[in-house]
């Protein structure tokens, strides 16, 4: 359950102040999980520039991008920190792709989904072994599944308490702020990229198109999740629901 006073607690702080509650409230027990997104090195920076007690970790599904890799590197080198990397069982991704190839996700949405929980959900069970509460850099606009989420909401499949402290953000907010702050980026946001994922999943988009668009393109957009926000068949927990 969440705890019920800690909405209220978090109610009306900045992004700062919110993760130095966190920290303090979940004292060693609280990670935030990067793909080096725009969103997330927002939070990245909320996080060591304040050198607070909470875990940063990655998943490397071995498909990323190399200017995300390159960005990993600049990140670790401008806060003089390592963030944690998570890869993929070896023996799982070699039966897959000996299995089906190495571009099996382009066949099926099944064949997709095989794939994303291979290389992101099982990595990420293991890292969020020992947490308490999961910080992501989700924003309600950045799809229709997450635009009645809540700051704050229970995943039931794992048993952890998620936070989205920039939920109510806007795309220009996100901007702004690591313009202001002067925070190192993936270069591929300025060619188009607005949500980057792995490098044979992600395309650029076209303007109008909306913000996840360039992810999994050759799919439907109710199908567009890899896994991680997943629980019971629903993203995750809407405004006025029950918990």
């Amino acid at each position: 359950m969440i705890p019920s006073d800690l909405e209220a607690k978090l109610k009306g702080l900045s992004l700062e102040d919110s993760l130095v509650k966190i920290s303090q409230e979940f004292p060693g027990q609280a990670v935030f999980s990067t793909s080096f997104g725009l969103e997330d090195q927002v939070i990245t920076h909320a996080i060591y520039s304040q050198n607070l007690d909470i875990r940063i970790f990655t998943l490397d599904t071995g498909r990323l991008f190399t200017e995300t890799y390159e960005l990993h590197k600049r990140t670790n080198g401008m806060y003089g920190k390592r963030i944690q990397t998570f890869f993929p069982d070896a023996q799982a991704v070699e039966d897959l792709i000996n299995e089906k190839g190495p571009d099996s996700f382009y066949d099926s949405i099944e064949n997709r989904k095989e794939c994303c929980h291979i290389r992101k959900v099982v990595p990420l069970n293991r890292a969020l072994k020992g947490a308490k509460i999961w910080i992501t850099g989700i924003r309600n606009d950045q799809s229709g599944s997450r635009e009645n989420l809540t700051k704050v909401e229970l995943d039931t499949g794992r048993d952890i308490l998620k936070f989205h402290p920039i939920l109510d953000w806007s795309w220009e907010d996100v901007q702004q702020y690591v313009q202001d702050k002067n925070i190192p980026y993936n270069p591929l946001h300025d060619k188009g990229y607005p949500s980057i994922g792995c490098a044979p999943c992600t395309r650029a988009i076209m303007p109008g198109e909306d913000f996840r668009a360039g992810r999994w393109w050759w799919e439907n957009e109710s199908t567009k999740e890899c896994g991680l926000h997943w629980v019971d068949g629903k993203l995750v927990r809407k405004k006025g629901s029950e918990v």
